[in-house]
């Protein structure tokens, strides 16, 4: 999550992929989709993407999620149902969603605080309990501490069938030597911890998001499928973007172990509302999947 636009130039985008591949490439992808479609993570929608309407009413976005089509939802907060993990777990089952991860504090995952986090998210049915962000991540001696941090969580986590991770920006593909934050933190985690990657972010640092997931296989349980557009080519939906799309999709299917593709759009088309936007992103994803 992040509350500024993605705008990355031409010419550090051009550093990691030749023009020729700016958009998706989809050669071959009918193949792959069909032979893979038994194996596809389900799609879930991160709420931050419509996070205004979520504070006016809750309970309306996730009856309009259900009607999209989306399988479950990944929170970003729990708005009046704070307190209610029952009352929230009777809505998203009256809407038939499912809850594929959360976006939680570090401290969250520590100390007291825990045994309360694992409750309540038990509750709701939230199996993954991903850091949106933490200062320590790009400290040159405090990242080693939040690493065993993780670890730690990671270890109490997976007694109840849980698991915690983190989601990337920009910022921790910055380097402490010669490698970045990114895979000092992969490094120094167990396998347990998952690596929440949002391909949209990494392409706009300029990273390759299909070597990440390739790199570390297994441990993509969850990513972020965000449409990203670099140098002012194409739009912010999904397929009509700069992410290479569907050789993420085949690396998530062969390697990256992944359980769903959380959309989160931050992005808009002008004059079109966020829930549209959602909407149409969702229809690029699912055309892809199908090898269109």
């Amino acid at each position: 999550m992040t509350r500024i636009l993605l705008s990355v130039s031409r010419r550090d985008w051009l550093k990691t992929t030749a023009a020729g591949t700016l958009f998706a490439g989809l050669g071959g992808a009918r193949g792959w989709a069909k032979d893979a479609a038994a194996k596809q993570p389900g799609i879930a929608l991160q709420l931050y993407s419509v996070r205004d309407d979520c504070s006016k009413d809750l309970d309306r976005v996730l009856e309009q999620v259900a009607e999209m089509g989306f399988a479950a939802v990944e929170f970003a907060g729990y708005h009046k149902y704070g307190g209610d993990a029952a009352g929230l777990r009777k809505r998203l089952d009256a809407c038939g969603l499912k809850v594929a991860g959360t976006h939680i504090g570090a401290g969250t995952l520590t100390g007291d605080a825990l045994a309360k986090t694992v409750e309540f998210h038990q509750t709701i049915g939230c199996k993954y309990l991903c850091v949106p962000g933490d200062g320590r991540f790009t400290d040159p001696v405090k990242s080693k501490e939040f690493a065993e941090l993780m670890n730690q969580a990671a270890a109490e986590l997976k007694k109840v069938g849980m698991a915690c991770g983190y989601h990337n920006h920009t910022h921790e593909f910055q380097k402490d030597g010669d490698t970045t934050y990114w895979e000092l933190f992969a490094q120094r985690t167990c396998q347990d911890v998952v690596l929440q990657q949002d391909v949209g972010w990494t392409t706009a640092a300029g990273q390759d998001p299909v070597a990440l997931i390739r790199k570390y296989p297994g441990r993509s349980k969850i990513i972020h499928c965000k449409p990203t557009v670099v140098g002012g080519q194409g739009r912010p939906i999904i397929g009509e973007d700069s992410v290479k799309w569907v050789e993420v999709f085949q690396a998530c299917v062969e390697a990256g172990g992944t359980e769903w593709y959380t959309i989160e759009q931050e992005a808009y088309l002008p004059g079109v509302s966020p829930m549209e936007c959602v909407k149409l992103s969702l229809a690029g994803l699912k055309k892809l999947l199908a090898g269109g």
